[in-house]
């Protein structure tokens, strides 16, 4: 162990000597590393944050889709299918058919357009969401003032609105002043009896809620809808009612023309497309490393050539080649390592910071591959150099000039 002690002081006794030329190469394994953290910091945060939306949706939620989204061929967590092309355009005899099926606590239709809502001073660009009163409960959507739009609204076709957070903050500058007012959709005005709180979430956030019956016309002339939300009774319930839905929809729609997909399902394909994001950023990332690397390497060379006569006294005086080979392949590490501590500081530094307008994450596991992988470059790197000095001749070495 003392050993090891005294040739990494003897090592930052080097670096010491020489410190421009050792931060200029560390520099590069700083910066390689904080690359490989700081693209895992973000794809782990937008991961996260998928996650969370899905499960603020609660865990009861079968979701209707047009088109094959979904195969199911791998098993319970499934694949991206064909897509949305050629689905089905669900309307409310899709609704009242679903709404038969056992054990279905209640049915939402989604009917979503971006557009621009406009009040009397500016106009945004934003979305209108037309769906029931239900769904404010099923999508977990709380409000800081006023009241949402309820049933009877939504027979009524009510003009009723309640507005997004962000959306009512670009439009009325104070939220709380969006209450009672008027947002134009095109042609069509609502009168706002309600403010969504803030869910981090940027279309419900820049949303106008409104009874989806009060979309029909210029808004949704098809009458139809993207998504249906099915809630069961109880999360028990989920696999009966997910087949019984499929039934009734069979019997309007081809196979290909829909999915009925739970929440587990989209998280596991989420996840299976970051997972392979994640690892080709890593490996872009990783360039930046391969570059540091041999930057250190050129260093090492540069250093055994300049403490050649110094090799050849230790030889001299009884070193053997393992105590040269170890002594320079110490200071590579060092050198690595040292690099990789600083990346992985300034990366947690730039996470902090990002962390106020995206979530990004930093977690043990990119510490630990970040140190390990900057070691493990030191190590690379700094074996040949090292494997140089230890065949070294004591007696041309001394001679060296």
């Amino acid at each position: 162990m003392n050993t090891y002690i005294n040739l990494i002081k003897t090592a930052i006794d080097d670096f010491k000597r020489n410190k421009i030329r050792t931060f200029l190469t560390s520099l590069g394994i700083t910066v390689g590393v904080m690359s490989v953290v700081l693209l895992i910091a973000l794809g782990l945060g937008l991961k996260n944050y998928i996650e969370e939306q899905f499960e603020s949706l609660g865990a009861n939620l079968l979701i209707v889709f047009p088109g094959s989204v979904f195969s199911e061929d791998s098993g319970a967590g499934g694949n991206f299918g064909a897509g949305f092309a050629g689905g089905a355009n669900f309307d409310e005899k899709d609704l009242k058919s679903l709404q038969k099926v056992s054990d279905v606590k209640y049915v939402i239709p989604l009917f979503t357009k971006s557009l621009a809502l406009s009040s009397t001073k500016t106009k945004k660009l934003g979305y209108v969401i037309g769906t029931s009163d239900d769904a404010f409960e099923a999508l977990n959507i709380e409000l800081v003032e006023g009241r949402q739009f309820g049933s009877g609204d939504v027979l009524g076709k009510s003009k009723k609105a309640v507005i997004g957070f962000t959306m009512a903050e670009k439009l009325f500058g104070d939220p709380e002043l969006a209450l009672g007012q008027t947002v134009k959709a095109n042609d069509v005005r609502f009168n706002v009896v309600g403010l969504a709180k803030k869910k981090g979430d940027q279309q419900l956030d820049d949303g106008l809620f409104v009874p989806y019956t009060a979309t029909y016309g210029s808004l949704n002339p098809s009458k139809t809808f993207f998504n249906i939300y099915i809630a069961t009774t109880t999360e028990e319930k989920i696999p009966t009612v997910k087949e019984a839905s499929k039934q009734v929809l069979l019997k309007r729609y081809n196979e290909d023309d829909f999915s009925v997909t739970e929440q587990s399902q989209i998280l596991s394909s989420v996840n299976q497309i970051f997972g392979i994001i994640n690892t080709i950023l890593v490996a872009i990332g990783s360039i930046s490393l391969f570059v540091g690397g041999i930057g250190i390497m050129n260093i090492m060379y540069a250093t055994v050539t300049e403490r050649t006569k110094e090799i050849g006294i230790r030889r001299a005086i009884g070193a053997t080649e393992k105590d040269i080979l170890s002594q320079f392949l110490t200071e590579s590490v060092v050198l690595s390592l040292m690099g990789g501590i600083v990346g992985l500081i300034f990366s947690a530094i730039i996470v902090w910071g990002i962390r106020f307008f995206f979530p990004a994450s930093l977690n043990l596991v990119a510490v630990l591959v970040a140190l390990f992988v900057s070691s493990g470059i030191g190590i690379l790197f700094g074996v040949f150099p090292a494997r140089r000095a230890a065949k070294l001749s004591p007696i041309d070495a001394i001679r060296y000039e």
